[in-house]
């Protein structure tokens, strides 16, 4: 059975340029604090989440608590450059870029080393022979001590598979309840469908064959079953919503751990990602591998046809 990972995203503050202060470390204290009670040690961070602060913040609660780097395993993420180069986004997976953009992470955590780092964003003018150099020369260096990636296809992967020395163990995509192309993909080969959804045929398959842990992020689907006010929700969120609830009751659980029990029943082994900041919320996810072992055949197809909107072809 998988794991859960928390999220760092939200934690320092706002996207903007305005740097962080002591409440956005107080919470996210009370954030780590929070996941270390429900059981998790793995913590996921990016070079770019809120500009570098939610890595600033988190290394402030580190450099606090001198036992707590011992106690968790903190992974980040480089390759995507924003407002750089008069470009909103690209990216850029060269040895240089990946080298630096690592210094950088490891100076605002505070410390000597990363458990895993993930290659952002595939870059479509990556020399792969670079990035595997630069990977070599960060083990070799003791920086990072396992190599990963994120919303890269099993194709995309095989490919850096062959020019690295070290196994991929991660592959971290959207994965939830509320986006299913992963899921649908699964199901609607040979049917018209299937144009409907984009993504890469093969992927789950060639993680779950490789030992490539599948982190899915955006896994509590933003709270739209769990309590999260939409605009305009549709029938099938309505209903799906209702659904979750009535399980909740079911297995004496919370409808987050419901959401995340029915990602970790998949064969494939999908990790979810939690991405609150909220303590109460962070805690009300710590059934979910509880809630996977129990939850039946029907009630999981219960609730993707019910995200659906439709049954099954």
């Amino acid at each position: 059975m998988q794991e859960l990972i928390y999220g760092c995203m939200g934690l320092g503050g706002s996207w903007s340029d305005e740097p962080h202060g002591a409440s956005h470390v107080d919470e996210a204290a009370a954030a780590v604090g929070a996941a270390l009670a429900a059981g998790i040690t793995l913590f996921d961070h990016a070079d770019i989440y809120r500009g570098g602060k939610s890595e600033a913040v988190f290394g402030e609660v580190l450099a606090s608590d001198a036992g707590l780097r011992d106690r968790i395993r903190l992974q980040t993420k480089c390759g995507i450059r924003l407002n750089e180069r008069g470009l909103a986004t690209h990216y850029d997976l060269s040895r240089d870029a990946i080298l630096e953009r690592v210094r950088g992470s490891l100076k605002r955590l505070q410390t000597e080393y990363v458990d895993v780092l993930l290659l952002h964003r595939p870059d479509p003018l990556t020399d792969l022979g670079e990035v595997a150099a630069a990977v070599g020369q960060l083990l070799a260096e003791g920086k990072v001590r396992q190599v990963g990636v994120s919303n890269m296809s099993g194709a995309q992967i095989r490919a850096l598979q062959d020019r690295l020395d070290v196994p991929v163990v991660a592959n971290q995509l959207e994965m939830s309840l509320l986006k299913r192309a992963w899921l649908e993909s699964q199901v609607l080969v040979n049917h018209p469908d299937s144009l409907d959804y984009s993504f890469p045929h093969g992927t789950l398959e060639y993680c779950a064959g490789n030992g490539v842990t599948l982190q899915a992020y955006g896994a509590l689907a933003r709270g739209l079953y769990t309590g999260a006010a939409a605009e305009d929700p549709t029938s099938a969120e309505t209903s799906t919503a209702v659904l979750i609830r009535e399980l909740a009751g079911t297995y004496a659980t919370t409808g987050e751990s419901v959401l995340l029990g029915w990602l970790m029943k998949h064969p494939a082994g999908i990790a979810p990602v939690i991405g609150t900041v909220n303590p109460a919320r962070i805690a009300a996810c710590a059934d979910a591998a509880r809630v996977a072992q129990a939850m039946t055949r029907a009630d999981w197809y219960g609730l993707w046809i019910a995200a659906r909107g439709t049954n099954l072809p």
